[in-house]
């Protein structure tokens, strides 16, 4: 039997295109929050030790964050949950009114969220030959997941797409990822995608290192063709970003932070209580609520691993209620987040709509 033979990776290797099938058979699947009760769970594992009465009690401080209605939630991913099997869960959370805003890194919401909101999907690597190979099959892997590399080039042209549509001129990533919102709704396949309900429900999405993605890609190609041809090109106002959301901080006053992960998206909402006292808001609160789940080691020195009490020396975290939980996000997000779904304090919560603020 011959393999079928098309697509070429690098100068003039052929894709072998039943060996690329073979890899990516088994679409990863995304966990449904509302399936499944983790009450039982959570309070049982809030009587435990080490990390299980951690996760407890970080869960019950997203419990207080949903019962203050004063208090506005900001949603901070970074890592690759969601192409892991979590896009699902945070899609929930928007659909429900439980955070209020999303800060995340340009991967969880370009190249994975948008992506399958376009149609494509994550596969579980139920093998992993030398990565070479994968290189040869134009296949991308994210530890034990795969990605199809031409796939994820469509995302790069539609974000082409959409700049080519757009006035040229300076955006924020939140306007930016709130057109992409507006494109999935007339053109997406996929209706549980984040940008898409974000857009519907007017939660604004910041990317603070926004063309570190797919975005990147289509963005450059579209400044370069811009310019080729004479033309004005839009660009994406990293200043702009940090001023909206310092913004939504001042306007929020009470704020609680669900993080996932570290990195960049940890620091850029943390310092909008910095920014706001720069801008001479004196009285600017420190945010209340804080959780972050990550397995970073605090002995690095890194934004990622420094803890929350660490962020208070900082004036940036109220010290009182707040829970850092060392685990693989993958593994505790779905019992917290179902926890607080089954809950249903949310269902008495003010819808805050913060993406109407910048509204002309």
């Amino acid at each position: 039997m011959t393999d079928t033979l098309t697509k070429t990776a690098g100068a003039n290797a052929p894709i072998n295109d039943t060996r690329k099938a073979e890899l990516l058979s088994k679409q990863v699947k995304h966990i449904d929050i509302t399936s499944f009760d983790a009450r039982p769970i959570i309070d049982a594992m809030a009587d435990m030790s080490f990390t299980s009465r951690d996760l407890g009690r970080a869960t019950n401080i997203y419990n207080q964050m949903l019962a203050d209605k004063d208090c506005s939630i900001f949603l901070v991913i970074a890592g690759s949950t969601s192409a892991g099997g979590c896009m699902d869960l945070y899609a929930e959370l928007v659909r429900n009114n439980m955070v209020d805003g999303i800060v995340a890194t340009g991967a969880t919401i370009v190249d994975m969220d948008f992506f399958e909101g376009l149609g494509h999907k994550h596969f579980q690597a139920l093998e992993i030959p030398d990565d070479d190979t994968l290189r040869s099959l134009y296949i991308d892997r994210i530890y034990d997941t795969y990605i199809d590399e031409e796939a994820l080039q469509n995302v790069d042209h539609t974000i082409f797409e959409i700049a080519e549509s757009l006035e040229p001129r300076a955006y924020s990533s939140r306007e930016f990822i709130r057109e992409m919102g507006k494109y999935l709704v007339e053109h997406g396949k996929k209706d549980n995608s984040l940008v898409k309900l974000a857009y519907e429900h007017d939660v604004p999405i910041f990317c603070p290192a926004f063309v570190d993605s797919s975005a990147g890609f289509g963005l450059v190609k579209h400044q370069v063709d811009a310019a080729k041809a004479g033309r004005p090109y839009l660009m994406i106002d990293a200043v702009a970003d940090f001023r909206e959301l310092t913004q939504i901080k001042i306007e929020a006053g009470v704020t609680g932070l669900l993080m996932i992960g570290g990195g960049v998206p940890k620091n850029f909402i943390q310092d909008t209580v910095v920014c706001a006292e720069i801008l001479g808001h004196d009285d600017v609160q420190v945010h209340k609520y804080a959780v972050q789940i990550t397995v970073a080691d605090v002995r690095d020195g890194a934004c990622s691993s420094s803890t929350l009490q660490e962020a208070a020396s900082w004036g940036k975290v109220n010290t009182g209620i707040e829970q850092m939980v060392f685990a693989e996000a993958g593994s505790v997000m779905p019992l917290l987040a179902s926890d607080a779904y089954h809950r249903g304090l949310w269902k008495d919560r003010p819808v805050h709509r913060w993406g109407t603020l910048f509204d002309k």
